[in-house]
């Protein structure tokens, strides 16, 4: 396949959508599992000490679905983006906390902890691609 070619094929409008969708696809499976089952998102939320438990379930809820329909959708990506950046990072600062796993989660704690600081990234650099930043 020639560099051309690859560009073509790398840089389709489709891809966009695919790379996107795969970016948000654990936020909308879990904003869909906890409208599904909101008892369960509410005692999640006091597993984690979060109170009061069921606005904290409805807000990461709403949160989820709305900001990743934003990114795949294009209105307004770069705040979906953030909100979500933001949203990873404090999640995984309350739920991977490696540093006081148990020794035998240790090693899959701290993996989850470091995958969400990548998801991280990749919001993040969604909003500063569609804020103006692949210009500078």
């Amino acid at each position: 396949m020639t560099m051309d070619a690859l560009r073509s094929v790398a840089t389709a409008p489709w891809v966009q959508t695919l790379a996107l969708l795969c970016l948000c696809a654990a936020y909308l499976q879990s904003g869909v599992s906890k409208a599904r089952d909101f008892a369960g998102a509410v005692a999640e939320m006091r597993s984690l000490g979060l109170v009061p438990a069921a606005p904290m379930a409805a807000a990461t809820l709403v949160l989820q679905l709305g900001a990743s329909a934003l990114i795949v959708s294009g209105w307004y990506r770069w705040l979906g983006a953030l909100a979500l950046a933001g949203f990873t990072v404090l999640a995984a600062l309350l739920a991977d906390r490696f540093w006081s796993a148990p020794p035998g989660e240790r090693q899959r704690v701290t993996h989850t902890f470091f995958e969400h600081w990548g998801l991280a990234g990749g919001f993040l650099l969604v909003a500063w691609y569609d804020l103006g930043g692949a210009d500078a």
